[in-house]
């Protein structure tokens, strides 16, 4: 077998065929084990690979599923090679299975035989590698999969080691006598690597020895230009060496070849050489006379000595400045921060962005919410690149979000930067405009880095961007900038967690926490992963010894307060978010005005994410004039666009809005708020029933006491359920939250009502379950005993659904005996056809044929087809234990008028009760036909209940016919469904059928860990396969 790395992932047999790779969580997986071969690859570095830093809670179970399909993949069931071990699990690989690791091998031969001069051998060395190469090393691996596993290293050093190979082959060919063919392999590379003066040197002595002299002295002048420009170097010796040749009338094609490390990518130049740099008056300005260079090379003015060739000993004298009155150079950048972790990519672009280029000056604006580590980061690579701008640093807070005080106006920013130019203060102008050109012609010629800190707007930074290509500016600011044409935007966000981590553990001192603490991640992400409130906890730390991890997150994990213990010395969350408040509300500007009312609306909801509508909704505006206030509020960096039209708020800020809704808005205020904004989920929720749901009594006693409040209708089932899927998490909360305060309560248990559907349909049992009993009780606490009992019945749906069938018949029967007090007719029909179901599956089929009796009985008296037709497919059931030919036909009614009304589900239920009758019958052939129907979607609408155990009847079905292969397959797919959906008790099943088909296949040991699995899933339940699954195990 054989794994490649060097390119997209693939995996080859012996016989040399490809074996598929389909899933993504797979090749990750892979991509895992591969990178550590032979070793154990711990089990949550592999959930990190497929997850991230969000690995469900079903992760373990899900993981050791995909372990079982990859061990499929390779063949390896039974041999070995992908075993578990604790505590992860470990993938063997031979000798010569893993690309990388023959190439690395053919690698490390080239090299022994280019120190020997064996000038063949690194041609052929050479030839070996490049078969292997593919392409970029894990090509199409996502970054977030590789970040995990820190992949990038790897990566990096193969890409590394195969450039020098290629310099070596080329050498080689160079020494053998064989230019011939080599010029279009090289000036690819010279274009893909512009600063990589090997391929440039090999490129140049190519192009002389097969008669392109003029090409050649074209190559090494481009090449320089940009040394020159871009980093102020001459080209290295290797390189003059080369020139030297292109110039001779005769080549020697016997030139020596470089020893290794001589010839260079960047650095200083050659002793002796110039250092041109363009501008002499700009030199003056800044810095008097010209400054030594390493070695003795002088710095010169442009002309003359710039053009001459390279080697010259000096530039002219006209180019010194007077050095009567000699102006100081900047170096003004705050010392670098101390530590400094994390954000590898942001200054990575930076470099990119912030390098000298010919045209125009490069701009880079970094922009994010207070403390997100702008000016750190800013400082941080300000500082790394010093030797590129050798005319001067400078650095300026423009005051943008100045507590108390104003920004700097663009006048008063140019005097400081002038002043700090040696202009005298007598000098600089009055007016913006005329300032600004005399600092422009001030930095014309030199190479200078301006960093513009805490910038309040593109208006205030736009007079300070210098003209010269030469010159760089880097800002920092709150808001995005924008309208800055020109610039790199770089949004700065939250630090990883690992980095978090680590910073925590630097700042607070040796020893003083532990990387893998489950508390300090806890803390960092208490702290929101911001960098000014992870220095704060560090600072605390390290100043109170006795003070431990575990106690600040027990102090911070209360909701309210967290922002107090956020606070040490000059370090304050709180303050830094306080500015861009403050200045919200002190403005005229009706836009920020709003904007600060509806941050302090958003803290009396409490949500993680807002949309225009829902915002105007809190406010009582219109959308257009709530868009204007959410956009203020990114502007100021309170609010991030997740998505178009949707908002999000930092942990800390949503803290800081719900410190100002209680200090600027009364308790009926806020509760005014609350209600409006969980009657809009209402309006919501209440068109999904309406979509989920066809015309029938029952969807009009779920929309009963439905908000006034209109909301759009949906375009059909897939967005009314994602609308549910994006929302869900948010609601919880809402609801737990809110549910039982006064002014709230009614709508908060109306919006349980019409979310029950969509939960039901999507097979969200355990939040079915948690908002059922927060809706019962709230219901209890106002005496509203139908609200009360449509709660019961939902939570004995929710019961049933996770096979706890005892409870849900408690439930069952408290929501009856309501309904009959009440006078409910229509409710009453209902709970007594489901309590005839939750008799059937417990065995009572007497009890139960007289519950569904009774529930026809009304359902004809109220006229209502839709219940006729639940009441058929119920009695079906039971004569599926007697007489499954009369069961069929019960089935076929309740199909033919789920036809009639139109109702997608119940043609679904009728199909699975089909498909389950011929499995009585013993005619499984006959059976998967009724249940793939049943698993084809109609009109988009899919209710979890029924797919569930349709496809848990097909895989009945196929073990009957003996179809294994198909019904494992069908197996994984439930179990991802469920786990997915965080169904325990139907991945339960799922497992206990997977285990009968992996005996099947002969897999017994893998057979006996599915029912193990499958046993703590159900455990507690009352599934009927509990005492054959205990024997089983």
């Amino acid at each position: 077998m054989r794994f490649g790395l060097l390119g997209p992932l693939t995996v080859h047999d012996d016989a040399g065929g490809l074996r598929p790779l389909n899933s993504a969580k797979g090749r990750a997986l892979l991509a895992a084990l591969l990178l550590r071969p032979n070793r154990v690859v711990p089990v949550e570095v592999l959930k990190a690979a497929l997850w991230g830093e969000r690995a469900p809670a079903s992760a373990n179970a899900s993981l050791y599923n995909h372990v079982t399909r990859l061990r499929r993949t390779l063949g390896a069931d039974d041999d070995g090679r992908l075993r578990s071990a604790a505590p992860g699990y470990l993938l063997r690989v031979g000798p010569g299975e893993l690309d990388s690791d023959a190439f690395t091998a053919a690698v490390r031969r080239a090299r022994e035989a280019y120190a020997h001069e064996d000038w063949a051998a690194v041609v052929r060395e050479a030839g070996v590698a490049a078969g292997l190469w593919r392409g970029r090393p894990l090509d199409g691996l996502p970054e977030e999969v590789s970040e995990a596993l820190e992949a990038q290293p790897f990566v990096r050093q193969l890409e590394e080691e195969r450039l020098q190979l290629l310099e070596w082959r080329y050498d080689a060919e160079l020494r053998l006598g064989r230019p011939g063919g080599l010029a279009p392999e090289l000036s690819r590379l010279v274009a893909e690597h512009p600063l990589r003066e090997s391929f440039h040197r090999q490129l140049m002595l190519v192009l002389r020895r097969t008669g392109r002299q003029a090409e050649a002295l074209s190559v090494f002048h481009a090449l320089r230009r940009r040394l020159v420009d871009e980093l102020g170097v001459e080209p290295g010796a290797a390189v003059q060496e080369a020139y030297q040749e292109v110039l001779r009338e005769d080549p020697q094609p016997e030139a020596r070849v470089p020893a290794q490390g001589a010839a260079r990518n960047q650095g200083a130049a050659p002793e002796g050489a110039a250092l041109a740099v363009s501008g002499g008056a700009a030199i003056a300005a800044l810095g008097g006379a010209a400054d030594a260079a390493p070695g003795g090379a002088a710095v010169g003015a442009s002309g003359g000595a710039a053009e001459a060739a390279p080697g010259s000993e000096a530039a002219p004298e006209s180019a010194a400045a007077d050095p009567a009155d000699p102006a100081p150079r900047p170096a003004q950048l705050p010392p670098p921060p101390v530590p400094f972790l994390g954000r590898d990519a942001q200054v990575a672009v930076l470099h990119e962005a912030l390098a000298p280029r010919a045209g125009r000056p490069a701009t880079a604006v970094v922009s994010g919410m207070a403390g997100v580590g702008k000016s750190a980061l800013a400082v941080h690579v300000a500082h790394g690149l010093r030797e590129r701008y050798p005319d001067g640093q400078l650095f300026l807070n423009l005051h943008g979000a100045n507590p108390g005080g104003a920004p700097l106006s663009a006048l008063q920013a140019l005097e400081a930067l002038l002043r700090d130019l040696g202009v005298p203060g007598g000098r600089v102008p009055d007016d913006v405009d005329a300032a600004s050109a005399l600092f422009r012609s001030t930095l014309a010629g030199s190479r200078v880095l301006l960093v513009l800190d805490d910038a309040a707007g593109a208006a205030q930074v736009r007079p300070l961007l210098p003209a010269d290509p030469g010159c760089a500016v880097l800002v920092t600011s709150r808001p995005p900038l924008a309208a800055l044409d020109g610039a790199v935007h770089l949004p700065l966000a939250r630090l990883a967690e690992r980095d978090s981590v680590a910073l925590i553990g630097t700042v607070s001192g040796q020893g003083r926490v532990a990387a893998d603490s489950p508390a300090v991640r806890r803390l960092a992400e208490l702290c929101g992963q911001l960098p000014l409130a992870l220095r704060v906890v560090a600072a605390r730390l390290a100043a109170r010894r006795a003070l431990t991890v575990e106690a600040l997150v027990e102090l911070l994990d209360g909701q309210d307060g967290r922002l107090d213990h956020l606070e040490y010395d000059d370090l304050s969350v709180r303050r830094s978010l306080a500015v861009a408040y403050d200045a919200l509300v002190a403005s005229e500007r009706p836009a920020d005005r709003d904007a600060a009312l509806a941050l302090r609306r958003m803290g009396a909801l409490d949500l993680p994410v807002y949309e225009t509508a829902l915002t105007a909704r809190l406010m009582e505006t219109g959308v257009r004039r709530a868009g204007a206030a959410l956009d203020r509020l990114v502007d100021v960096a309170l609010l991030e666009e997740v998505a178009l039209g949707r908002y999000a708020p930092h942990d800390l800020v949503r803290d800081f809005a719900r410190e100002l809704a209680v200090r600027h808005e009364d308790a009926a205020e806020r509760a005014a708020t609350v209600r409006r904004g969980v009657e809009w989920f209402a309006a919501r929720a209440a068109q999904s029933v309406r979509t989920f749901l066809p015309a029938s009594r029952y969807r009009a006693l779920r929309l009963a006491d439905e908000p006034a409040e209109a909301a759009p209708p949906f375009a059909g089932a897939e967005e009314a359920f994602a609308w549910g899927d994006r929302e869900l998490p948010a609601l919880r909360g809402l609801v737990a939250r809110h549910i039982h305060a006064g002014g709230v309560r009614d709508a908060a248990v109306t919006l349980v009502r019409l979310l029950v559907p969509y939960l039901e349909q999507r097979g969200r049992t355990q939040e079915m379950a948690e908002l059922s009993r927060l809706a019962r009780d709230a219901a209890r606490e106002a005496g509203d005993a139908r609200a009360e009992m449509v709660a019961m019945s939902d939570l004995a749906g929710a019961y049933f659904m996770s096979g706890r069938y005892e409870k849900a018949l408690g439930l069952i029967d408290g929501a009856i005996a309501r309904s009959r007090l009440l006078g409910d007719d229509e409710w009453l029909q209902r709970v007594l056809g489901n309590r005839g179901l939750l008799l059937y599956v417990l065995g009572r089929h007497e009890e139960s044929a007289a519950a569904q009796e009774e529930a026809l009985a009304y359902a004809h008296r109220l006229g209502d087809d839709h219940a006729v037709a639940i009441c058929l497919s119920h009695l079906g059931n039971l004569y599926e234990l007697t007489d499954a030919r009369k069961a069929i036909e019960y089935h076929r009614r309740s199909l033919e008028a789920g036809v009639r009304l139109e109702s997608a589900r119940l043609q679904q239920t009728a199909r699975c009760n089909i498909g389950c009758a011929h499995l009585m019958l013993g005619e499984p052939e006959a059976a998967v036909g009724h249940f793939e129907a049943a698993l084809r979607p109609l009109d988009g609408v899919t209710d979890w209940h029924t797919v569930s155990e349709s496809r848990l009847g097909l895989i009945r079905a196929l073990r009957g016919l003996a179809r294994t292969e198909r019904a494992a397959h069908e197996c994984e797919a439930l179990l991802d469904l469920a786990e997915m959906r965080g169904d325990a008790y139907t991945a339960g099943k799922a497992r206990y059928e997977y285990g009968h088909v992996l005996r099947a296949l002969g897999r017994t040991a893998e057979s006996g860990e599915q029912w193990r699995l499958s046993l703590a899933a159900l455990d507690g339940t009352d599934a009927a396969v509990l005492p054959e699954l205990r024997s089983l195990v």
